[in-house]
């Protein structure tokens, strides 16, 4: 195999353990509605994560409560900029479970990677709530909210 396909075949795995218990089905296509903002989130990309929101969705992001995809875009622009630059985001599926064919409910544990950390340390730890939503035929992150583990 070739040292770019390696890479490739590396990668995929790696994408895929980041599925859980959920990698098919209909709570793992729900599910990448989450692991596409993370994606966004580890490069940096306001736009990216802002559009997997629908339209007036809303983010709890400490104090902030962001209630549409223009504050929710703003606010992570300046935050890649400030606080936030270089930081990674990660979570595991704790559950995922579908209340309709377009709602589903994802609780998930991780927390934010500070820039040069290798992992989540203890006060960065968090828990997770996302609601997702199928629209136009794509799920997308209706509402995310974390709670800090550690008080």
């Amino acid at each position: 195999m070739t040292t770019p396909a390696k890479s490739l075949v590396a990668g995929a795995k790696e994408w895929a353990g980041r599925y859980g218990d959920y990698a098919n089905g209909a709570e793992g296509a729900a599910l990448t509605a989450a692991l596409r903002v993370h994606a966004a989130w580890n490069a940096s990309d306001a736009d990216g994560i802002a559009d997997m929101f629908v339209e007036n969705g809303s983010l709890l992001i400490g104090d902030n409560q962001l209630v549409s995809r223009t504050e929710i875009r703003s606010y992570l622009a300046d935050a890649f900029a400030g606080g936030f630059k270089g930081t990674r985001f990660t979570e595991e599926p704790q559950e995922v479970r579908l209340l309709s064919g377009s709602i589903a409910v994802v609780v998930s544990r991780g927390g934010l990677i500070r820039a040069g950390a290798e992992r989540v340390l203890s006060e960065d730890e968090a828990r997770g709530l996302w609601v997702i939503v199928r629209d136009d035929g794509d799920w997308r992150v209706f509402s995310y909210q974390s709670s800090p583990l550690r008080g």
